[in-house]
């Protein structure tokens, strides 16, 4: 088989530039339909309940997803499901998102006057205003495309495209008027790179029990050696009698002082300690430790508990993953 290369770019850009227009009059569209199915999703007691064939199914899924993880509860319900018992799933309070560029999808128009008899709000998103679907709805947000990009105009394309734009759009709008926040979006992804940054704490993560570094204030350089070979910490923290943070001393302290006086290992600790440290709460996010590390440039930090007693250390090697991410933020 032979490869046109310039044609074959010339298609891809084609495409491209048809789902472009079609963003752009979706955009020029919006009109109070939108900002009514906006009030209506955000003010319903219940949940977005999002339907769809085809295509229009599998981007209805997407979109039900997203305004599932952004703070609007949804699912997707198979209309041809729906009309076999599943329109069970749907409660009192509920508001429908039916999603057919047509608008004249047999096996949703089928359902919609079950769900109309129960007074469930309807928002349909279709591509033409006076289709069924749209005329049988209490709200209608209009999808609109010059055409497809299939060069056939036929396969969905530039619709789905706009149409997974538009309920983006819907999402984004909802996060806003309901305030929903970075910590919010953190607790609905516990398992991503944001939720581990605003939900994991320092105690989750710091090295403590056996493997915190602590020496008594009449304890040697030499004690302080031992303690951070045996521990691989690289750092001691300096307590008193009742664990409180005195001071602290990091091997790289003790290469300073070697250069300057090969017997400053038989010295007390508390003569070549750094006092009032940088120290962070065992209650504090693990991103604050994190923004510690890389702001400082400090390879690790003692950890007090409220009374302030160490209770751990925490390493940049711990928080390697937090650290990237600021980098890449910065």
């Amino acid at each position: 088989m032979k490869y046109n290369i310039t044609s074959i770019l010339k298609t891809a850009r084609h495409v491209l530039d048809v789902e472009h227009k079609a963003l752009a009059l979706s955009r020029k569209s919006l009109d109070d339909g939108f900002i009514r199915a906006v009030k209506a999703c955000a003010e319903t007691k219940g949940r977005v309940v999002v339907l769809g064939i085809g295509k229009s199914g599998l981007i209805g899924r997407k979109i039900s997803a997203t305004l599932a993880s952004t703070g609007t509860p949804s699912f997707f319900v198979h209309p041809v499901e729906a009309l076999h018992g599943d329109l069970g799933m749907i409660m009192s309070g509920d508001v429908i998102l039916a999603i057919s560029y047509s608008g004249q999808t047999e096996e949703i128009n089928k359902i919609l006057p079950s769900l109309a008899r129960r007074k469930l709000t309807i928002i349909s998103m279709t591509g033409h205003e006076n289709s069924k679907l749209a005329l049988m709805s209490d709200i209608h947000i209009k999808i609109y495309i010059d055409r497809e990009a299939c060069p056939y105009n036929l396969a969905p394309t530039a619709s789905t495209t706009a149409t997974l734009a538009v309920g983006d759009a819907l999402a984004v709008c909802l996060m806003q008027v309901k305030h929903f926040e970075k910590t919010d979006f953190a607790l609905f992804h516990p398992g991503g790179s944001l939720g581990k940054l605003l939900t994991q704490h320092v105690s989750d993560l710091m090295r403590k029990g056996k493997n915190n570094p602590t020496i008594g204030n009449k304890a040697t350089v030499k004690d302080a050696l031992f303690t951070m070979t045996k521990l691989g910490t690289g750092a001691v923290s300096i307590v008193d009698k009742k664990g409180k943070l005195l001071g602290y001393f990091t091997d790289g302290d003790l290469r300073r002082k070697l250069q300057q006086d090969e017997a400053v290992i038989h010295q007390s600790i508390t003569a070549v300690m750094t006092p009032k440290p940088y120290h962070i709460l065992d209650t504090a996010p693990a991103i604050e430790a994190a923004k510690m590390i890389h702001s400082t440039h400090v390879d690790n930090i003692p950890v007090l508990d409220k009374t302030g007693k160490v209770v751990g250390i925490i390493d940049e090697k711990d928080l390697i993953e937090f650290i990237a991410l600021l980098d890449k933020k910065a």
